[in-house]
């Protein structure tokens, strides 16, 4: 995709030469391979701790290729980066933010593509509105220790301004276009980046909960019709309560994403059953409490996600080893 020519001078002289990542887990990991291949020195993953030893012993195998990153710490100063994608786990957005803090600076774009539907709210409560585009992705990605995969022919990140004309898209915009035109990053600029954000948490709240619970990976929606209509009467609630806050999903949206769904390897496992198997704390706070929070704001009834809220719980506490006689 390419940009319009009247646009390509001012590119040129106001185009993105430093960006950094910090958390480079099964999303983030999809923009370090790319970014770091046409920034070289100028991109920088930054980790401290343990973490930051491992990813330089170890590094990242990203789709069977090997990969080793520019790894700094995140009370280095005096490096502001032009552009940083901030993308841990929601329970570690705050913490994220804070290792991010040294570089930012007034002009730095800051892009926050986590799961649910407030990180850039969590964001500005930090850094201001001015310097954050809304974002969020479409990706199926299988993470177990450093070993990464995913399709990257059906994966891209979504992202822009609270609304996006393509006649008359903003500066940071245009300069995160140019930055992933040069490095083959796929993405999408949609015209209501609020609906597309409330479309993919409807995705996220249905599918990672569902097969969390029932340890099913992406295949069983299109083979399995029991699975995918609890999936449809869980995306159901969150529909409804996107209607109430005046975000017009369709409400067949759920169902026609099926499609897409089938497109998934199907073998590959939505991220929160991924956490349940590896013994990791989940985001259903995020996914599940969110929803049972808005429901109770909009007079929405949840009880799907009420049974899942608490039937995750359970598996945490399985693996915590805290149930007598398990």
């Amino acid at each position: 995709m390419g940009q319009r020519p009247i646009e390509r001078k001012w590119l040129i002289m106001n185009k993105i030469n430093t960006a950094a990542v910090v958390g480079v887990g099964a999303i983030g990991s999809f923009f370090a391979d790319k970014l770091d291949l046409v920034l070289g020195e100028n991109f920088k993953v930054i980790a401290g701790g343990e973490r930051a030893e491992r990813l330089k012993k170890d590094g990242l195998v990203i789709n069977g290729r090997q990969r080793y990153f520019n790894i700094v710490p995140p009370e280095r100063k005096g490096e502001i980066v032009d552009f940083i994608i901030i993308i841990p786990k929601m329970t570690g957005l705050k913490q994220a933010l804070k290792d991010a803090e040294n570089y930012i600076g007034p002009d730095t774009i800051i892009m926050t593509p986590l799961n649910g539907v407030e990180s850039e709210e969590t964001a500005a409560e930090v850094y201001g509105w001015d310097r954050l585009v809304y974002s969020f992705m479409r990706l199926s990605s299988v993470k177990n220790g450093n070993v990464v995969s995913f399709n990257p022919d059906i994966s891209f990140v979504e992202f822009g301004e609270k609304t996006n004309d393509e006649n008359n898209l903003s500066e940071k915009v245009l300069r995160i276009r140019e930055l992933f035109d040069r490095a083959g990053i796929r993405y999408k600029n949609p015209d209501d980046m609020i609906k597309a954000i409330w479309e993919k948490f409807v995705c996220n709240v249905s599918e990672n909960q569902v097969a969390a619970v029932l340890n099913i990976p992406f295949g069983a929606w299109a083979s399995c019709p029991d699975a995918n209509a609890l999936r449809l009467m869980t995306a159901a609630e969150v529909i409804e309560i996107a209607h109430k806050k005046g975000i017009m999903i369709d409400k067949n949206y759920a169902a026609d994403h099926l499609e897409y769904l089938d497109s998934v390897p199907h073998s590959n496992k939505p991220s929160t059953l991924q956490d349940i198997l590896a013994g990791r704390k989940t985001e259903v706070d995020m996914f599940a409490g969110t929803i049972i929070k808005l429901g109770k704001e909009t007079g929405v009834p949840t009880p799907f996600n009420e049974f899942l809220y608490h039937a995750i719980k359970v598996l945490e506490a399985k693996n915590e080893g805290t149930i007598v006689g398990v």
